[in-house]
Order: structure tokens, then sequence, then C-alpha cells
């Protein structure tokens, strides 16, 4: 088990000391003024809490908000209002309930015991004003309109018009605050039958609004919906949902990248109110000829379902890896899809709303989106700019898949769609793999959660690539995008999801030998190389560090240091590297082949290591392929 670094472990101790001493503040009434939450207290939700137009919440790292249990308690973000969640991978904030409180050891939020639990108190929403695609409202028009507004589901307005509950407006740019390194658990609330709220849900949210490292664990209703607007998600990981991990409604226009979905069971109840339905569900607009329409881009996703015939036996499983509805337009690229209930790409075409489907009024039929370049716009209630309102996607097609794995999916209609819309023709580098593309994952025995219906939940999981997984032949790039050649959510030697979230505090992740993976400074002219590593660090055996996806003719310098400092190589058209480690006297710093070996000697334990790898390409302008930084305190 790789210990944590110095950082951290204070910032452990500094929290734990902190959970200790903390003073309840019970929320009671909506909040008009700018307001900051602080982690010397303690947040106790007591009903439904608005925050007004034009105040704004900022949330200190460290602090929890923790709900009577069952009373309702939940927290929305009105049009006009800001949010800012400032959590940190050591002091992260959480939303959760005192009955998750109970099973802290010591009142330490890094510990914890998994319960199968949900709706214990409600959630975090969040409306703004860019343009959605809604017709349940009379006034709404089917072109895009500023005017265009929605009804925020699970939410109770307090009188006809009441502009707390509404989203959607004009302002694709909006900026609604930022989450980061935030943690749901145990949430939902049900209002009525398709009325109920999400983990976390997003309404008409610009692409100003910052969400990156957010962690949705159990909950009754979806993961993360989003109805319209642009927002970009980025590290987001989804457990034990009661409905659809990830879900898209009223044309989306975002990009996400870094997504760990894990479809298990919330309550024993009823699919898709206790137990994973789709893993990600996208529906284009609320009408399908309506604009705007879905029109996204995801990379570095990995999607374990579960199994329709559960790995101990039994009888069950989820429904769809991705479930395509109502015109929708979404790519999908260097994913890892295993372990799927049922087909893993489902033309869905109506969502039950009463929309009617694909090719609706003119609108382009299904198959053709497989085939034609993401430059194609639909005409009908178009946008009068519509290479400026579609941004999303910048290559390929409307709809396709690419440079995915797919592993394990054994329902007899697994691959039906898949193979019809030509899903592993050569061109498209995807792998039915024969392989685990992850490093390791446990089942738990089968659990009836309705019926004769069991789920078999992943009790244990490295997250990390392997076999196929482990490279990629495209990659991401652009300015949202990071540079992953790899397959799934996380780089092969680090799991972005540790020390801050429910899944590792209640013992799910295998804390193996874990490294901090810093970045890149640049591509450069040919790759995107990787620095990964095998060994545990331990004194007198040798740690292998190698440099993977480097363009065909280079050589490396790999340093070697204790200390981080910031050094620029001061080469025109490559950005400033702020990651090269310090050079001392222990470390080596030399050109070597793609491998080398460090061996620590002993006494070293404790003490954090900053390696860095400078590739440097024969064929690149400025002969520099790319710089990759990891780090980790020896054990």
């Amino acid at each position: 088990m790789n210990a944590p670094s110095l950082k951290v472990l204070l910032a452990s101790a500094a929290l734990a000391s902190a959970t200790l001493a903390q003073t309840e503040v019970l929320v009671t009434s909506n909040i008009s003024t700018s307001t900051t939450w602080t982690a010397n207290n303690r947040y106790n939700l007591q009903q439904q809490i608005y925050v007004l137009p034009g105040a704004t919440l900022t949330i200190e790292a460290g602090t929890i908000i923790a709900s009577d249990t069952n009373i309702g308690g939940s927290l929305a973000v009105t049009r006009g209002a800001q949010i800012f969640v400032n959590g940190t991978e050591a002091n992260p904030v959480i939303f959760t309930s005192k009955a998750d409180v109970a099973t802290w050891t010591g009142n330490n939020p890094r510990t914890g015991t998994w319960r199968a639990a949900a709706n214990e108190w409600g959630n975090l929403t969040v409306m703004g004003r860019a343009y959605i695609s809604e017709d349940a409202i009379a006034s709404n028009t089917a072109a895009p309109n500023a005017n265009n507004y929605g009804t925020m589901e699970g939410l109770v307005a307090a009188f006809p018009g009441d502009p707390n509950v509404l989203y959607g407006g004009g302002l694709d740019n909006d900026d609604s605050g930022d989450i980061t390194y935030c943690s749901f658990r145990y949430g939902g609330r049900v209002i009525g039958l398709n009325n109920e709220l999400n983990g976390l849900s997003m309404g008409g949210i610009g692409r100003g609004t910052n969400v990156h490292h957010v962690e949705i664990m159990n909950n009754v209703d979806d993961g993360i919906e989003t109805w319209g607007g642009t927002v970009n998600y980025k590290y987001i990981s989804i457990w034990n949902v009661g409905d659809d991990s990830f879900d898209v409604d009223q044309g989306w226009r975002g990009r996400a990248q870094f997504g760990l979905i894990v479809q298990g069971y919330s309550v024993p109840a009823s699919q898709g109110s206790g137990w994973g339905d789709n893993a990600i569900e996208m529906d284009g607009a609320e009408q399908s000829d309506y604009q705007p329409v879905t029109t996204a881009n995801i990379y570095n996703f990995t999607v374990i379902g579960q199994p329709t015939t559960p790995v101990t036996g039994g009888a069950g499983g989820s429904d769809h890896g991705v479930a395509l509805r109502d015109n929708c337009r979404v790519q999908f690229h260097n994913c890892i899809f295993m372990d799927i209930g049922e087909q893993v790409i489902k033309n869905d075409n109506v969502d039950g709303d009463g929309g009617a489907g694909y090719g609706y009024n003119g609108t382009m039929a299904y198959t053709a989106l497989w085939t034609t370049p993401y430059t194609t716009y639909s005409t009908v209630n178009a946008p009068a700019n519509p290479a400026a309102f579609y941004t999303a996607q910048t290559s390929g097609n409307l709809i396709e898949f690419t440079d995915n794995v797919f592993y394990r999916n054994q329902h007899a209609s697994a691959y039906t769609e898949a193979n019809a819309r030509g899903v592993f023709a050569a061109a498209n580098n995807n792998v039915q793999a024969t392989a685990m593309p992850i490093a390791s994952l446990t089942r738990g025995a089968p659990v009836i959660v309705s019926g004769a219906n069991t789920v078999s939940p992943v009790t244990q999981l490295d997250p990390r690539p392997a076999n196929d997984a482990l490279t990629s032949v495209g990659y991401a790039t652009g300015t949202f995008f990071d540079s992953a050649k790899y397959r799934g959510a996380f780089a092969p030697t680090t799991n972005w999801a540790l020390g801050w979230t429910a899944a590792d505090a209640f013992g799910f992740y295998v804390r193996g030998d874990n490294w901090t993976d810093l970045g890149k400074s640049s591509r450069g002219g040919n790759g995107a190389p990787n620095l990964q590593v095998a060994g545990a660090l331990t004194a007198n055996v040798p740690t292998t560090f190698t440099v993977t996806n480097g363009p065909a003719v280079s050589f490396n310098a790999y340093c070697i240091g204790f200390e981080r400092v910031d050094f620029d190589l001061g080469i025109a058209g490559i950005p400033g590297v702020t990651l090269v480690p310090n050079i001392n006297t222990f470390g080596y710093v030399g050109l070597v082949a793609p491998s080398m070996n460090l061996t620590v000697p002993p006494g070293f334990s404790g003490i954090p290591f900053y390696v860095q790898a400078l590739v440097f390409d024969n064929g690149a302008p400025n002969g520099i392929a790319a710089t990759n930084a990891i780090y980790k305190i020896a054990p």
C-alpha cells in the first residue's frame, strides 16, 4: 500500500481535528446575500434552501454539509446566483447525511462504511442562463431563444411562475461558479413519477462554470443530470446510483473527460429507482426537432456496468452502456465499456416523454448521423450561427465511437447495434478485448434488489488501465482536453479518485502502488509520451520507469529529485515546463533508452520523489516531443 504524501497526511490530521471541534449550523432560510461556509462549522440543511439571484455562496475546503436524515434538506442555486465549492484533494467538500457521519471512525470523513441507502437528504441543484431546448413551456420556441426556459425537476414552486425553480436563457458563457473536489453521498428526493432529485442537477449551465473532481455515491435517481447548456466536466466519479449514471437532456453542447461509472444499487427497489438503468443516457432535445440539440464530445471514460447474469449467478443487470435518443449527436473516444448489462450502444430513439425521435420533421435519420461530418448542421429550427453555436465537436462524424475498448459484454445483443453501425471497422480502432482492460475488479455476492433481480456490486477496484487500454491510437487535443494517450479514465500510474472520495473512504479502491501524475507541458511534435512506473520504491528493490507512446526516433532524459521547482526551457513554441524536479546529489540525469531503473537506498522511507522524463524528438521542430512528471512519497 502506498503511503500518502506528507502534505496530505498533515491536511488529513488537521481535517480530522477540525471535525471534532466543529459547531453545527442549522441552515433554515434562503441565502440572499453573499455568504461563506467555513470548515470549522458543520452545516445542516433543514429544508430546501435557495441561493437567490445576486448572492454568492462560497464553501471552504474541508467543509462538511451533513443534514438530518430524511427531513428533506437540500440546496439549489438560482439563475443569477453563484456557488464556489472550493474543495481540494486533501480537503474535499462533502455533502451527506448524519446517518453517513455516524459510520465515520473518530468523526473522520476519510473513514466510513458503505450502506444500501439513498434519499437521506436532497442534492445540489444549479440553474443557469445558457440555451436549452424544452417544449413543455407553451411560450418556448423550437429555435434557440434567450427567452426559453424550463422548470427544474425535483424542485417545488412556491407559487405559479416562481423564478427560483427556472433555468435557461441565452448566455452560453454563463458562469455559475466552481464545483471542485466535492463528494455527494446518499442523496435524492422523490417528488413524484419522473420528478426526482439527482446527485447533481445542472440546468442551463454555461461553459464559464468549472466542474471537476466531483463524486456521486448512492442516489435514488441519476448521478449527474444535465439539461441543455454548455458546461464541461472533468474527473467525475459516479457509483451505485438508482437510475442513469450520466444523463443528458435538452441540448447539452459540452465536453467531458476522465469519468468513472460503476453501476450497482443504492437501495433495494425497482430498476430506475434503486438499481442502475443506463450507464450513459443521451437525449437530444425535449422534442427532437428543437434546437439546441445535444452535440457532445467525450473522452476517457471507464464504464463498468452490471452484467445481466452476474458473475456468481442470478437474474438482473443494468440496461445499456450508451442509450441514444431524440436526435442527439455524441462522440466517444478512448473509453472502456465493460460488463454492460444489455447493448453497449442502443438506438433508444425516444425518451418516453412524448418526443418523436430521430428523423422527425425533416431532421436527419439516426443511421445517417454515423456517416455525416460534424460540420453538417441541421437546418430545422436552426440558430443563425450554427458553427459558433456547436463547438464541442471538432472532427469526425456527428455520432462516432473511436479508439475504445469493449470487454466482457456478454448479453446476446451486446454488440447488435455496434456491429450494424460499423463500430468495429478497422479505421475506428475499437477493440473487443479478450483480457481485462483495467488492473483489477472484484464483485460481491448477488444481492436481491427487487423480485428475482439481483445485483453483484463491485467491492474492490483498481481502475487503472491494463492490456489493450494502456495505449491508444489517437488522443484528445484542444484547450479543454488533456492529451492522454491511453483508454479509460485513469493514467497507468495514477488513481485520481484516491484521498477525497467516499469510494476510497469506504475501501472500494485497491490502494496499490499509486503515483500522482503532475501533468505534461506539451505534446510537441510526434506523440504524447506517458511516464509509467513498475515497482513500489522499496529500499534496495529496483523500480522501473518507462516512457511509452513516444515518437519513433527519440532519446530520453530522466530527472529525479526530492523537491518540485519551476523551470522554463525558454524554447519558442514550447510552454514553460513547471514540473521539472530539483536536481541534487541523489538522483540521475542522463540520456537513456525508454526504460531506466532506480534503486532507493535504505533510510529514504517517506521521502517524496519527483520523477520527470524529457523526451527529445529528432523529428520535431524544436526537438522536444513532450515532458511528463510524476510524484510519489516513498513507502
